[in-house]
């Protein structure tokens, strides 16, 4: 504004769209109307950006939907209408303390002990190398093209930590307004970006990571014991979420029977369950205890026979002998179908599938008088279209406590599994108390004496007369074999911990 003797600015109207040194600036700072309608910014160069590029009017409010500077005539007639719009000064004050709480998330990221590009590639070359001792010069090859490339997709990935924690810095820094939220979309977008990365989530799913896997996997099946043992491993470094070595069990985890048809016993170590099908039907609901305390997660692994019905996973401890009266989350074989349960209070179900899975809702199921079940069948995109999923001989359950949620794997072998279904659990919302559990058949149809009828594998049909059984269709008389030569009264194992 100075025409002669130029001095420095001091302040900017964003409405008159000029600099002013002290002396210039007096007028807007001591006449009212000019106090309260004409924004003061700190020295700019303008270049026209302060207006409204539509309709020419000074730029006054910013719509947190699109985050943009929007004029009056954006806010109240045009795109802008419906969004939230907050002036200047409000949306500076709200995206800052937005921006401190994203920081805090990110930065437990970075300040994790594990996060470490040092100490995390340690950690794993001596995981790899006490495998590796023993074994020739191509599994050191396959480890060390591992290393690397997962090295290389953590470090790419570490760079969006990093441009983050800058661009926040950057803006934090930033005293005035106007700056500040022209700089903040940008900043946003470095933000959500880094709020995606997972540095322990192995490499970026494409060809790069197939080709590596494949090639793993074909001279693992060369190996020896102790190569085999070093081929997993590098599968879980490298793709962690589909390849996980299959880890016993803990011996601490046992059977608790709840309730117990006339056909049905454990083991000793209370691990294994048996039917015999002449004693009766097979019908057990028995919840899986542990001695020992879990901190952050809980997994099991149940091996299921092929002749029953079955349903797994975590149910009220309250209402274990019963299901229908509590809460229940859980994988359910019936009929020859695979589907999910889930419960909420008075509410539809919430899970989230796997890739590559759907789940299908199939009705729901009054529990009690809060509560509701829903059943989802689980399929998958076949060449036909939706396909049922097979049944899985062995699952794999895993319990995460901090997410609350509820994985079930099937086990395709040592070293794969298949993600069948993550569920998300209302726990804390709803303080129920969950267990793990396992229910064989169908609930509350136990007898307390021999059933009257018995159906063989091969598709005959027995009667119980009083003294012994007799084919249907004949009414010949058998006493422990069946005329296709299996023989009867045999106790079977239906159910392990793995």
């Amino acid at each position: 504004m100075c025409a002669e003797d130029r001095k420095p600015a001091k302040k900017t109207c964003m409405k008159c769209e000029i600099s002013m040194c002290v002396q210039h600036l007096q007028a807007h700072l001591t006449t009212p109307v000019l106090l309260q309608t004409h924004p003061l910014t700190e020295p700019m160069d303008l270049c026209g950006n302060t207006k409204c590029s539509q309709h020419g009017k000074l730029l006054e409010y910013y719509c947190l939907d699109d985050m943009t500077c929007v004029c009056v005539s954006c806010a109240i007639e045009d795109q802008h209408r419906l969004h939230n719009m907050k002036t200047f000064s409000t949306a500076h004050k709200e995206l800052l303390e937005k921006l401190k709480a994203e920081q805090l998330i990110l930065q437990e990221k970075t300040d994790d002990e594990n996060v470490s590009l040092e100490k995390w590639e340690k950690s794993e070359r001596e995981k790899l190398g006490r495998c590796s001792v023993r074994l020739i010069e191509a599994v050191t090859k396959l480890r060390d093209i591992s290393l690397t490339s997962v090295q290389s997709s953590v470090s790419a990935r570490m760079v969006s930590l990093k441009t983050s924690k800058s661009s926040m810095e950057a803006a934090q820094k930033e005293k005035d307004t106007f700056r500040f939220l022209q700089m903040y979309s940008q900043v946003h977008q470095d933000v959500e970006k880094a709020k995606t990365v997972d540095l322990r989530k192995g490499l970026e799913p494409g060809s790069h990571r197939d080709k590596l896997v494949e090639e793993i996997r074909q001279n693992g099946e060369k190996m020896v014991n102790q190569a085999s043992q070093f081929w997993g491993s590098l599968l879980t470094l490298v793709d962690p979420e589909h390849h996980q070595e299959l880890v016993p069990t803990g011996s601490d985890l046992i059977f608790e029977p709840q309730s117990l048809g006339p056909g049905m016993s454990l083991s000793k170590d209370s691990r294994k369950v048996f039917h015999n099908s002449w004693l009766g039907q097979c019908c057990a609901t028995l919840l899986i205890c542990s001695t020992k305390t879990a901190s952050s997660y809980q997994r099991w692994v149940v091996g299921l026979s092929e002749e029953s019905d079955w349903m797994i996973g975590l149910c009220e401890k309250t209402s274990a002998k019963n299901l229908k009266d509590g809460a229940v989350y859980g994988l359910c074989w019936e009929d020859k179908q695979l589907s999910s349960l889930t419960t909420k209070r008075n509410e539809g179900s919430h899970s989230s599938t796997s890739q590559g899975l759907k789940a299908q809702n199939t009705g729901t199921v009054q529990t009690g008088t809060q509560l509701v079940t829903t059943s989802a069948l689980i399929t998958y995109q076949g060449e036909n279209g939706d396909e049922p999923v097979p049944r899985p001989e062995k699952v794999e359950v895993l319990w995460n406590f901090p997410a609350s949620t509820l994985s079930f794997f099937r086990r395709t072998g040592q070293h794969q599994r298949e993600e069948i279904i993550t569920m998300k659990l209302k726990v804390s919302i709803n303080n129920w108390d969950l267990v793990p559990f396992v229910q064989l058949g169908k609930q509350n149809i136990h007898s307390t004496t021999q059933q009257q009828q018995w159906k063989c594998s091969c598709g005959k049909d027995y009667y119980w007369d009083g003294n012994r059984y007799r084919d249907h269709s004949s009414g010949y008389s058998h006493q422990s074999v069946c005329s296709c030569g299996k023989a009867l009264s045999v106790t079977e194992m239906v159910c392990k911990l793995c």
